[in-house]
């Protein structure tokens, strides 16, 4: 989300360096991350940084900042969407490309019609969702096995930390029941669960930016400060970083199939990877889930 404003091309080539070197493969963006330059500094990495081979290319397509409404789901948009997704990235095909939210202006059918098209005509080799709550995956993903040969929806992204753990009432089971591998955005809590805010909001931060400050300050209340205060007791028990618990917690959650982690720096970069190595004591983890119970 932040490549091409916040982390400039030089930073970039590093971490996806760094990246790629520490055996990491997917990478996901979306044509409206900085308004499409995010796609186009990946496209020129992937050319001058990274071998194309090496990657699992993720994007997604929807969304519309600057149109008349704020999504649009309509095989026209669509269609132009990935078009514009791949010249941006310099590639045919990414190999998922995803529906950023569930629009309700526009049938099904159509958006399902146009998902179809767009990976049997090699744009995309698989397809998944963003943000849809349990009962829109789970129509979607009965509505492709509804006809011989469509394309089947493999991957639901969605907020999931433990600051937001709302995709457990719902749409976990749901991707459960269809098949679908769980792509968790967001898994440090907007940052927050790195514990970088607990006395204050650092002038380098997220927080502190106009684009984001909307976006992290709803958790920076009292039952989130709650639970990063007790992430980063189990961190300090453990001898780890509170970061390195907050993503080993989700990334062992059932369903999990990826977490998506929005590096800006390349320090964050190195603290995301040695996440790696922990896997947290079963009593920890209960204690996590108890204090972060809705």
């Amino acid at each position: 989300m932040t490549w091409g404003r916040d982390t400039g091309a030089e930073e970039a080539a590093a971490q996806l360096r760094t990246f790629a070197e520490a055996g990491g493969t997917l990478i996901d963006t979306a044509d409206v991350y900085t308004g499409g330059e995010a796609e186009r500094l990946l496209g020129r990495l992937i050319r001058d940084a990274v071998p194309r081979s090496e990657l699992v290319l993720s994007t997604k397509s929807v969304l519309t900042p600057t149109g008349r409404r704020p999504r649009d789901a309509s095989r026209k948009h669509l269609i132009a969407a990935i078009d514009a997704s791949l010249t941006r990235l310099g590639v045919d095909e990414v190999e998922l490309w995803q529906l950023h939210a569930f629009d309700p202006d526009v049938p099904l059918e159509e958006t399902l019609a146009a998902v179809d098209a767009i990976v049997s005509s090699g744009r995309a080799a698989y397809a998944g969702v963003c943000d849809y709550t349990g009962w829109q995956l789970a129509v979607a993903a009965a509505g492709q096995r509804a006809v011989p040969g469509r394309v089947p929806i493999v991957a639901a992204q969605v907020e999931y930390s433990l600051l937001a753990r709302e995709a457990e009432r719902e749409l976990i089971p749901a991707a459960e029941h269809v098949g679908a591998g769980v792509l968790a955005w967001s898994p440090l809590g907007r940052g927050v669960l790195t514990g970088k805010y607990r006395t204050g909001i650092p002038a380098d931060s997220r927080a502190a930016t106009p684009h984001f400050a909307d976006f992290v300050t709803p958790y920076l209340d009292e039952r989130c400060r709650r639970v990063v205060e007790s992430v980063t007791t189990a961190a300090e028990g453990l001898g780890v970083s509170p970061l390195s618990v907050a993503l080993s917690w989700v990334r062992d959650q059932p369903g999990v199939t990826s977490a998506i982690v929005g590096a800006r720096t390349q320090a964050q970069l190195a603290g995301v990877l040695l996440a790696e190595d922990l896997t947290l004591p079963v009593e920890i983890r209960e204690a996590l889930d108890d204090v972060s119970a809705d």
